[in-house]
């Protein structure tokens, strides 16, 4: 009985399974870095680095409010922001397609609540 000799090593199937690996991966990393709300913000010549403990809310384009990034309309915002602390930092993403009407809306919503700790993100 003779013993085969192996020259080499099918890596064929190897290839294929790396290369569905990859579209796996590229496909999720797409979905994590868009965020769950897109929003074109505005920009501005001076930032700085936010602070960790943020409570965002975000204004869409078309008017949309999110608290948290869960759709909330006025009403429910004010609800949502009685448990909030004054010292709590609240960070406000407005859409720059918005209408100013709706960034002023969230903005005496926190007034009326007292909270003056707010932080409005834009990109460099």
């Amino acid at each position: 009985m003779k013993i085969k000799k192996f020259d080499s090593i099918n890596v064929i199937p190897f290839i294929d399974i790396m290369l569905v690996l990859l579209v796996i991966v590229l496909t999720t990393a797409s979905f994590i870095a868009k965020g769950a709300i897109p929003l074109d913000l505005p920009e501005a010549s001076s930032s700085k680095k936010l602070p960790i403990k943020n409570l965002e809310i975000s204004i869409t384009k078309d008017g949309k409010i999110y608290f948290q990034e869960k759709e909330v309309d006025p009403k429910r915002l004010k609800e949502a922001l009685s448990s909030v602390g004054k010292d709590d930092n609240i960070v406000i993403r407005s859409d720059k397609n918005s209408r100013f009407q709706y960034f002023v809306e969230v903005l005496g919503i926190l007034k009326e609540k007292g909270i003056d700790n707010i932080t409005i993100v834009t990109r460099r």
